[in-house]
């Protein structure tokens, strides 16, 4: 039950597999240096490869005593252009340009746009924006066959590169046929999270859920403007969300992305989900062994902004310093958490209880600890439900979920503060109290002279039963 590893930060970090870290050394080094979650990117990678990565971390779990988190990312529906005789072309402000859905390979004029459903939805005035925003065109005319328009920004343009539709939302599922294969590979594997690109609507989410059955937690990606406008609908029926800020930098104005990403944090966290940062957060380190101040501020601003973890991308999984990477990304949290404004700010937004007595239980728990100088706050439970109401609330103090479910033990990881620990079972308050106190003092969150704030619910083993606080002695 005892762990080796100790992290004095709040806010978790999520690491991407790949060339540059998806090795047995590597990914030890990178678990030490701070990494709560491993993301396998399904968009490349064999299943041989990301099996190997996850028997890894298990291995990892059983040396140090410590879950380790999976979350297994899926590619979703991409939208590409075809090929160009001569791989790319130059484009001219003011040009003529067409997509069709004939084969043959393009030119100066045109290009295959091999999307049916993309041309049936879209309408003169309508943008697409090509190769990540630096091409951008307007719908000029449309016929059955295509569609013409007019180059607003943009100078070349080469195979295959990606588009984004701004404010269309696309009749096209969430999950291809690739993503359900990769999505039953994924939890075979033993993953905790599935996440699911292209999200639009709710009922995107409710199509994975029904794939999903309940074997895994489910993290929709908001990178879509209809997704945002839809948030409500989506938090309510998935388990948490990534920010993912790349394609969604591109489809909505850079300006607007800094407060999207405040509301979206606000709107989850007050749900009692785990909410991740992501994209281009350390983008540099890809190349470079120590990122600029703006990405260190940018980390520190989704730390500010009480996110729940915050994630590398290409830093870890293709970047030449990975470790690097995600030892700066622990510095930024730690010292981001240690200024004080950090901590006013997360006080000054405790969610509401709703009158749920549960979610009252865990308040009280956290305002008891406060003035009681807790060491921390320790949960009992089987679904995981008593510790993401805690979460909900930022306790300045480690959070302590203690549970007999290995996977609920895992998909905490990702949750703000929570440090898990699979445990026997207990039917008695007495023998839950005794455990907590055995816990805290063999992991060093406590000690002699010390106290904790203990939640439970009983009878033990039924979910939504939060319903007993009791301050506990170390002795």
């Amino acid at each position: 039950m005892s762990s080796n590893i100790r992290r004095y930060r709040q806010t978790k970090i999520v690491a991407t597999l790949g060339p540059a870290s998806g090795d047995p050394v590597m990914m030890r080094q990178l678990f030490e240096a701070g990494v709560d979650v491993f993301r396998l990117n399904f968009s490349h990678g064999s299943h041989e490869a990301h099996k190997k990565n996850v028997d890894t971390a298990r291995a990892l779990e059983k040396e140090f005593g410590r879950p380790v988190c999976l979350m297994g990312d899926m590619q979703g529906p991409k939208l590409r252009i075809g090929r160009f005789v001569n791989d790319a072309i130059d484009l001219v402000e003011g040009q003529a340009f067409r997509f069709d859905m004939d084969e043959a390979l393009g030119d100066e004029t045109r290009v295959q746009l091999p999307h049916p459903e993309v041309l049936e939805a879209m309408e003169v005035g309508s943008e697409i924006l090509l190769d990540d925003g630096k091409v951008r065109v307007e719908i000029t005319a449309k016929d059955a066959n295509g569609l013409d328009s007019k180059v607003m920004a943009g100078s070349k343009l080469s195979n295959n590169k990606g588009f984004n539709i701004p404010g269309v939302i696309l009749p096209i599922e969430a999950l291809t046929e690739k993503d359900k294969i990769d999505l039953e590979a994924a939890i075979e594997m033993g993953v905790d999270w599935i996440a699911q690109s292209f999200v639009q609507r709710a009922e995107d989410v409710i199509m994975a859920q029904n794939l999903i059955k309940g074997r895994a937690a489910l993290l929709a990606k908001i990178e879509k403007p209809s997704a945002v406008e839809n948030i409500d609908a989506i938090i309510e029926v998935v388990d948490g969300i990534m920010i993912a800020r790349g394609d969604l930098g591109v489809e909505i104005p850079p300006e607007q992305v800094p407060s999207v990403q405040k509301k979206l944090v606000r709107k989850v966290r007050h749900a009692g989900k785990p909410v991740i940062v992501a994209t281009q957060m350390l983008e540099s380190m890809v190349d470079n062994a120590r990122p600029t101040r703006a990405e260190a501020s940018d980390v520190a601003t989704a730390v500010y902004d009480g996110a729940d973890a915050v994630m590398l991308s290409a830093e870890t999984a293709v970047g030449q310093y990975p470790l690097e990477a995600v030892g700066i990304m622990n510095r930024i949290c730690e010292s981001t958490e240690s200024d004080k404004n950090y901590r006013r700010i997360m006080n000054a937004d405790h969610p509401k209880t709703g009158n749920d007595a549960s979610a009252a239980i865990t308040v009280a728990a956290t305002y008891t600890a406060q003035d009681i100088n807790a060491a921390a706050i320790v949960n009992y439970t089987t679904s995981g439900s008593t510790t993401r109401r805690t979460v909900r609330q930022r306790p300045d103090v480690p959070i302590l979920c203690l549970t007999p479910n290995a996977s609920t033990a895992r998909q905490l990881m990702m949750s703000f503060g929570v440090r898990t620990f699979e445990i026997e079972n207990v039917d008695r308050f007495k023998k839950a109290v005794e455990v907590a106190v055995r816990v805290v003092k063999e992991n060093g969150y406590a000690q002699k002279g010390d106290k904790i704030v203990l939640t439970a619910g009983v009878p033990f083993g039924v979910s939504g039963t939060t319903n007993i606080l009791r301050i506990a002695d170390i002795d």
